[in-house]
């Protein structure tokens, strides 16, 4: 057997591959100074030549352990390690029998050619030891380092096959009779894991079966130890570390006896979880090695029977349940799917079946991602039922190695979709859909009530859906490049293209980081849909109804509920208006009005919401043709007043200006020439022009003198009013001109002047032949009437004020409007 340094203590290195070291007292051993430890081995001298064990020598002990990273036994200290405990005088204490086993076994593991002779006798001993001690001396720690020494003994090449004989069938006897010893000590398994796996390697196969058995087996056997995660890949890397010692050494009788009793042989006392793991142990030794061509036929038998070892456990699990993504609270089912998935994820390349397939998208859905069964119990505990959830147990599942490894698995979950069947890609599919829509609705109500209250809960449950979100990401680039090519109909790849926009406006809250594969896969699926009308349509009638977002029916009950705030809600609405833009030539205008109008502009503070409702304003607008083009233009119009009535009793405040200014410039772009709808827009801003002016002139006076480094919002409309000359169509521009001389009179001085130099250089500039000669008769007139004006003489009557011209009203019946909207 080869030695490693990682692998001279089995029991270590089994720890460490399942996460588990930390939880031991393995790991802490101090470094004790070479006097201590020649001190501590002339006490246990004296205590041989005394025959008397005092509690100092105990301590003796204790202090050889400490060290026992650094510690090398020699052989006269084995021979008195042996000495003592087969001395008839002392009277040793149950509690110092480990620490002489664990001293012997330190001896024969870093012992490069241990004495045969001092074997032989150590083997007598502790075979008379557990004859006629233990019983009377039961104690787990003395059954897990029995075990443990008896495997080690029995895996040296030199000793002789009768001892290692006598080792094996007691360590058979004992896991067989005294197995429940160690059932509620788990830091003591990987010990006798440890023993199991040095028997294993030992030149004697007549126990090589009972020994396997007992590996398999034990986890279900009455009153045994119960199952875990972290047995499990233990028990792989058991395997591994065996079947890699096989391989190297050629045993290819070992080989076949393995293959025979552990995967071609189904046995009723083999536990599942536990067949799985090494399954794929072997996987994972057969990818690490190197074989000769000799062996090749018995390693590439070998790995077939491993695949089809845990694809007979995977469709066991599937014909027990066909919710699979509901596992419910039954601990087995629980511990065998994430098993399955650990076994997969550091087995290397395994090829794709189907029951691996959806045993592998139940385990992401239940136990890895359990966020349904996590959000299920947070709302039971915060109506007081019983079944609440501990904090603790969401913290231990975020340090778990199965939770860790999730990108690993995700990555097995998605090479296994792609080659299996339509059938069960259809499956997989739904399975991952519906999960992402139960996420959203669970979320937004955890969220709801626990932000606030217990903001450190709703974190860690978010970090899982994070990850979550992770894996039905680089899922749905899987399906987008299976999915959206030639070999399926384009009804097929437009239902796909839906379910995934869909799907992704569920996780839009959780997108934390930026991810390529979410932004390509949303780009293959936008070109797919947004070609296609009944897509398009299809997409946008599955946004929340405008009812719904701001007076849901699941916080009826919650008179406190403030729709703005809820922040899982807002990020899918923030989805939908980025995204409908890019279908918006497809939309009917009708759909249009029905879906998508009413959350047009929300008046939502959030600032990404505000900018996509303007942008999604202006992308209608801009829009094409409807083929019933009376009731688009119609729609354009009427949104128009929704539109600045919205967004100017937002401003300044809510209202971002660029998102307006830009959904102005396309409602004077595309509105049909001297559309009323544009002369009421232009009303509107010089209305709103006209009050914050009014207002900056008693607050701040000196703002004018400041003009370029100023950002008031009066700056801003007034700017946009000028931009708009140029844009207006010919029929708009007098009556722009005019509201616009009305204003400027009524500015202060400074404000004439500031004005008049910005409308001098925009008309110097303009290259407008027909409106230029306008513009210039237009500036002089409006030069000469400001300069006329005096500042202050007398109240300022305002646009449509006394002395003015009558404000323009809405030529349309803004009631019925609104009432349509």
């Amino acid at each position: 057997m080869a030695r490693q340094a990682n692998t001279l203590f089995l029991e270590e290195w089994l720890r460490i591959s399942s996460g588990s070291s930390s939880n031991t007292s393995a790991d802490q051993s101090s470094s004790s100074s070479a006097r201590a430890i020649i001190q501590a081995w002339a006490e246990l001298r004296d205590c041989h030549q005394h025959q008397s064990f005092e509690p100092h020598h105990f301590q003796s002990l204790k202090i050889l352990l400490d060290a026992r990273t650094s510690l090398h036994v020699a052989e006269p200290q084995a021979k008195l390690l042996v000495s003592i405990l087969s001395s008839t005088n002392l009277v040793i204490p149950l509690e110092a029998y480990p620490l002489l086993l664990r001293l012997l076994y330190i001896w024969v593991r870093k012992s490069f050619r241990p004495s045969s002779a001092l074997i032989d006798s150590a083997v007598e001993t502790l075979s008379h030891l557990l004859a006629t001690e233990f019983g009377s001396k039961k104690s787990p720690e003395f059954f897990s380092e029995g075990v443990l020494l008896l495997g080690a003994f029995s895996s040296v090449p030199s000793v002789s096959e009768s001892s290692k004989t006598v080792c094996l069938e007691l360590l058979c006897r004992l896991l067989k009779d005294e197995y429940r010893l160690v059932s509620p000590f788990g830091g003591l398994i990987p010990d006798v894991l440890a023993g199991i796996g040095y028997a294993l390697c030992s030149s004697v196969i007549v126990y090589y079966a009972r020994t396997l058995n007992a590996l398999l087996g034990i986890w279900g056997s009455e009153d045994g130890p119960p199952g875990s995660v972290s047995h499990g890949l233990m028990i792989l890397h058991l395997v591994e570390w065996v079947m890699s010692s096989f391989i190297k050494s050629r045993s290819q009788d070992k080989l076949q006896i393995f293959s025979k009793e552990t995967l071609d042989t189904s046995r009723k006392d083999h536990v599942p979880f536990a067949v799985v793991m090494a399954a794929a142990g072997v996987l994972r030794a057969l990818n690490r090695s190197a074989p000769s061509q000799q062996g090749l036929q018995i390693l590439s038998s070998l790995r077939i029977s491993a695949e089809n070892r845990i694809e007979s456990v995977a469709q066991y699990f599937i014909s027990k349940s066909r919710d699979y993504d509901n596992s419910g609270d039954d601990y087995a089912t629980s511990l065998l799917l994430q098993c399955i998935s650990l076994a997969l994820a550091r087995s290397g390349s395994v090829s794709s079946r189907p029951p691996l397939l959806l045993s592998l998208a139940s385990a992401l859905l239940t136990e890895i991602f359990p966020l349904r069964r996590l959000h299920a119990r947070i709302l039971e505990s915060t109506h007081g039922s019983s079944g609440g959830l501990e904090p603790v147990k969401i913290k231990e599942h975020l340090s778990s190695v199965t939770f860790k490894e999730a990108g690993a698995i995700s990555s097995v979950f998605c090479n296994q979709y792609i080659s299996v069947d339509d059938e069960n890609k259809m499956i997989v599919e739904n399975m991952i859909w519906r999960f992402c829509q139960e996420l959203y609705s669970g979320h937004r109500k955890v969220a709801f009530l626990l932000h606030g209250k217990a903001d450190e809960l709703l974190e860690d449950v978010e970090k899982i859906a994070e990850s979550a979100f992770l894996m039905i990401v680089v899922f749905a680039s899987a399906v987008t490049k299976q999915k959206l090519n030639s070999k399926f109909s384009t009804e097929s790849q437009m239902e796909m293209s839906v379910l995934i926009l869909v799907s992704f406006s569920c996780l839009e809250y959780f997108r934390r980081v930026r991810l390529s594969e979410y932004m390509d896969t949303i780009r293959g699926v936008v070109v797919s849909a947004q070609e296609n009308e009944t897509a398009c349509v299809s997409f946008v009638e599955s946004m929340p109804p405008y009812v719904d977002l701001t007076n849901p029916q699941e916080f009826q009950q919650k008179v406190d509920y403030i729709w703005f705030k809820d922040e899982v809600q807002t990020a899918r609405i923030l989805f939908y208006l980025r995204v409908i833009p890019t279908c918006i030539e497809r939309l009917p205008g009708s759909v249009f009005s029905r879906v998508v109008a009413p959350t047009i502009y929300m008046g939502h503070p959030n600032g990404k919401v505000a900018r996509a409702s303007h942008s999604m304003f202006a992308a209608f607008i801009s829009s094409g043709k409807d083929s019933n083009e009376n009731e688009r233009s119609l729609l354009k119009e009427q949104l128009v007043f929704y539109y600045m009535q919205r967004s100017l009793a937002g401003f300044p405040g809510i209202t971002p200006f660029e998102g307006m200014a830009s959904g102005v410039a396309a409602l004077v772009r595309n509105l049909p020439a001297g559309s009323p709808a544009t002369f009421y827009c232009i009303h509107s801003l010089v209305e709103k022009a006209s009050k914050l002016c009014a207002d900056i002139a008693t607050q701040k006076p000196d703002m004018w003198k400041n003009w370029e480094g100023e950002s008031e919002p009066c700056k801003k409309i007034l700017e946009l009013l000028l931009r708009l000359i140029s844009l207006v169509d010919i029929q708009v521009l007098p009556d722009l001109m005019k509201k616009l001389a009305q204003l400027f009179v009524e500015l202060p001085k400074e404000g004439q002047n500031v004005v008049l130099n910005e409308l001098y250089a925009q008309v110097a500039d303009s290259d407008d032949v027909t409106r230029k000669p306008t513009l210039i008769s237009w500036l002089q007139s409006v030069s000469y009437l400001c300069s006329q004006s005096t500042s202050g003489s007398a109240p300022s009557k305002g646009i449509g004020g006394e002395g003015s011209s009558a404000s323009l009203r809405d030529p349309s019946n803004q009631d019925g409007i609104n009432a349509r909207l």
